[in-house]
């Protein structure tokens, strides 16, 4: 090769030594002005400093308006709403099906309140003339009888006393009510009515056949030394609902009826004689 060569080869490596010195020895120009920076650059700041250091940096000056191409934030302010994508609407017409089967009904409610009553109506054309009812009975209702007795003695007393009695004899269609000692007219015509008593020994007798309020007859018996039986009867005309009773007189006069359990002295009867609807 020779000296020559030796030289030639001597010199390709200190300029190749060279090149890889300058190469690897050569900073970059970026991590050069980070390294200046670093000796100079003042101590690090928080999140809310760099934020409001930025938005002054790249943010639009008050003279300036926003450019339209840069992107917003959520959290900056004046940042546009933007509207709402509508939500996709469906035909439900075109999905309808066929007709389903009825179901079975429900349950009842609950009755309503009763409303208010309304107006009377106009008055309707009058009716036909209806057709002839079966005869009825002539003899229906138009009975009335009662005879009732008293086994027990009555004085007198401060008031009035209602003469009860408690033996029933006859007593048609109930009309004689035992319980308050009246006989109720069911039927209006005329009556035939009789009271008989037995007077006590040395005592008077003084008592009224009453309709509703009023005295009609008196049975009267003065003192004795015996006692017999007195009576008293008549005839009444009674409209319906009135009421016929004996009364024994009030204590001014010390009065009284005989009797005991095993007789029966006092009696009261009566019977209608005569509807008022028979012609």
């Amino acid at each position: 090769m020779g000296s020559r060569g030796l030289g030639l080869a001597l010199a390709c490596c200190l300029l190749l030594a060279f090149a890889c010195g300058l190469v690897l020895g050569r900073v970059p120009r970026g991590q050069q002005e980070q390294q200046e920076q670093e000796g100079t650059r003042e101590p690090p700041m928080d999140h809310a400093e760099r934020d409001e250091e930025e938005h002054e940096k790249y943010g639009p000056r008050q003279d300036e308006e926003a450019p339209a191409s840069r992107c917003l934030r959520c959290c900056d302010p004046g940042t546009p709403v933007y509207q709402a994508i509508p939500v996709p609407q469906i035909n439900i017409t075109i999905l309808k099906g066929e007709k389903g089967d009825r179901g079975d009904r429900g349950l009842q409610g609950k009755y309503g309140k009763t409303g208010s009553m309304g107006a009377r109506g106009h008055t309707g054309p009058k009716g036909q003339k209806g057709s002839m009812g079966a005869p009825g009975d002539r003899c229906k209702n138009h009975y009335a009888a009662f005879s009732v007795g008293r086994k027990k003695p009555l004085h007198s007393n401060d008031y009035y006393q209602t003469v009860i009695f408690d033996t029933e004899f006859v007593n048609l269609y109930s009309h004689f009510n035992m319980f308050t000692g009246k006989f109720y007219c069911y039927v209006p015509g005329i009556y035939f009515f009789s009271l008989n008593v037995h007077t006590w020994n040395q005592k008077e007798t003084y008592l009224h056949i009453m309709k509703n309020a009023e005295e009609v007859v008196i049975l009267y018996a003065q003192v004795s030394d015996r006692s017999i039986m007195q009576s008293q009867s008549l005839m009444l005309e009674l409209r319906e609902q009135d009421e016929v009773w004996v009364r024994l007189f009030k204590g001014e006069r010390e009065n009284a009826i005989f009797s005991d359990e095993f007789d029966t002295y006092i009696t009261f009867s009566g019977y209608l004689v005569k509807p008022a609807n028979e012609p």
